[in-house]
């Protein structure tokens, strides 16, 4: 699924994530549930309300203030249908498509600022939570006609009922044939708001809104 969300993929910036800060010190793994917690459940309209005004807006890069807003709106509602001690549910597992950021270089770094946008074509901006704690963020491009992808592999720890850490090893990036990594280990945290069996909404520590549809 911040991720500066949704969980490096610059050597400054975490992809998928809203926070990059020195590493300090480990914490425990997240132990999660076999069921979700029992909430009463979102209304559809509402899960449909944010996919539509998210969709075809390049991942938020195209909306106006007044549309960040109206997904902010719609974010905030979903919130307060929000399971209980939402980490420890197997719903957060999963392949996740983030489709929507609210700060555009939160999710991909240098990749995503205007420049960046100009010279790499985003084509996926993926995250993927396995059981029990590793999280695989991967963002897929396209520049000057060579395929390419930014990787990093991460653990997953728990911070309280909503919020979790993730400490990412060196991103990889590969363009065409060649791949290398670069930078050292970086943590981010993101507080999960939502999440149900279709769609999961992330707040980042500095604010960022993330929203990650499920895939598959």
């Amino acid at each position: 699924m911040s991720a500066s969300a949704a969980l490096r993929f610059t050597s400054a910036t975490p992809p998928l994530a809203p926070l990059h800060r020195p590493l300090r010190r480990r914490l425990p793994s997240v132990r999660c549930s076999l069921a979700a917690a029992p909430g009463v459940r979102a209304p559809p309209e509402l899960v449909d309300s944010i996919l539509s005004k998210v969709k075809g807006t390049d991942r938020g890069v195209l909306l106006p203030k007044d549309g960040h807003q109206e997904v902010a709106d719609v974010a905030l509602q979903l919130g307060k249908y929000c399971i209980d001690e939402p980490v420890k549910s197997p719903l957060i597992f999963g392949e996740w498509e983030v489709v929507y950021c609210s700060v555009p270089t939160s999710p991909g770094g240098l990749y995503r600022t205007p420049l960046g946008r100009l010279l790499f074509k985003t084509d996926e901006m993926i995250q993927v939570v396995e059981a029990p704690d590793v999280v695989r963020n991967k963002v897929s491009f396209s520049v000057f006609g060579l395929e390419g992808a930014v990787s990093l592999k991460g653990k997953l720890n728990v911070l309280d009922s909503k919020w979790i850490q993730v400490i990412f090893e060196a991103p990889e990036l590969k363009v065409g044939s060649l791949g290398f990594q670069y930078g050292g280990e970086s943590e981010v945290k993101l507080e999960i708001t939502y999440v149900d069996e279709k769609i999961r909404l992330g707040k980042g520590s500095r604010g960022s809104l993330f929203v990650f549809l499920r895939r598959g």
